[in-house]
């Protein structure tokens, strides 16, 4: 997997994962402060595609992920 592929997972995994914590009908609520995350995820992705700066991106880069995948194109 490539880091644009992983940053898109991630995001949406935290995204599901804090509005099914903070809307009080999901049984498994928590508080309603996990929209705030919700919230600062949305904010995230929004900056970035203003300026292509992830911070997600550089941590997975130092761990080696991939930028691209090679092809055999023909």
């Amino acid at each position: 997997m490539t880091v644009d592929r992983l940053i898109h997972v991630f995001a949406g995994s935290f995204i599901l994962l804090s509005l099914a914590l903070g809307i009080e009908g999901s049984p498994l609520f928590v508080s309603p402060w996990w929209l705030a995350f919700t919230a600062f995820v949305g904010a995230n992705l929004l900056q970035f595609g203003f300026s292509k700066v992830c911070p997600l991106g550089f941590i997975l880069k130092k761990l080696g992920v991939p930028e691209t995948t090679v092809s055999c194109a023909r």
